[in-house]
């Protein structure tokens, strides 16, 4: 895999120090399928082509091929690139260096990947770039308002790059997006799988605290935000 240090790329730690655990993260997400129905609304894949931005180790690749014409996965980590390539066709680069003609994708989906607004405008031109007419972005997000994951992004110092809500939802309105709101949930085999997926993202006090509060418990309330952008 290429070598190359995209400037736009910033090293996530829940998934890059942690891959494994991260895998049962997102065999967690979502297990009543909510969020999936949503995305096929924004904009249904099925026959063309697909672009995952930042796709991480790729885990998503392979049920978007189930469908798609044509699913490409692009992401900055080489190591993570590296396990991706095992599951599908994948390319080395960035929100903001994307290796693709103009007009060559139908949708892209950037899954906690880049889009943490105000700063994001150039992976906004880029994607637009790419995108054919007609074509759709949906950026999946955290809704930072509603269901307990929310709790803990506001009780976590780590999320503070990430911007706050009305920040974000201010700066993608005035990109035209659509905001769609989706309460879904998380739920592990177990609670000590729970617990492992949650010390990834958020910092060990604030996991005892809400473990403490919530014992023997292997689901939590999981609220999502899409943003849509139509070319």
């Amino acid at each position: 895999m290429s070598s190359v240090t995209f400037p736009d790329f910033h090293r996530a730690p829940n998934i890059a120090d942690h891959p494994d655990v991260y895998e049962r993260e997102n065999e967690a997400i979502d297990p009543d399928g909510r969020l999936w129905r949503a995305l096929r609304e924004r904009a249904d894949w099925a026959g063309r082509t697909l672009l995952d931005l930042g796709c991480g180790t790729g885990f998503w690749l392979p049920r978007y091929a189930a469908d798609a014409g044509e699913v490409i996965g692009v992401e900055p980590d080489p190591d993570l690139l590296a396990r991706a390539a095992q599951r599908g066709t994948v390319r080395h680069g960035s929100a903001e260096h994307v290796p693709l003609p103009d007009a060559s994708v139908d949708v892209v989906h950037a899954r906690f990947a880049y889009f943490f607004p105000p700063d994001c405008g150039p992976g906004l031109a880029e994607v637009r770039r790419v995108l054919r007419p007609g074509g759709t972005l949906v950026v999946i997000d955290n809704d930072w308002r509603h269901g307990e994951f929310a709790g803990l992004l506001a009780a976590s110092p780590w999320a503070s790059a990430q911007g706050a809500a009305d920040t974000t939802d201010a700066w993608w309105r005035d990109q035209g997006a659509e905001r769609t709101e989706v309460m879904s949930s998380w739920r592990c085999r177990d609670a000590a799988e729970l617990e492992a997926v949650l010390r990834i993202e958020f910092p060990g006090d604030v996991v005892d605290g809400w473990v403490r509060a919530n014992p023997g418990r292997r689901e939590l309330g999981y609220g999502y935000v899409l943003f849509t952008v139509t070319a």
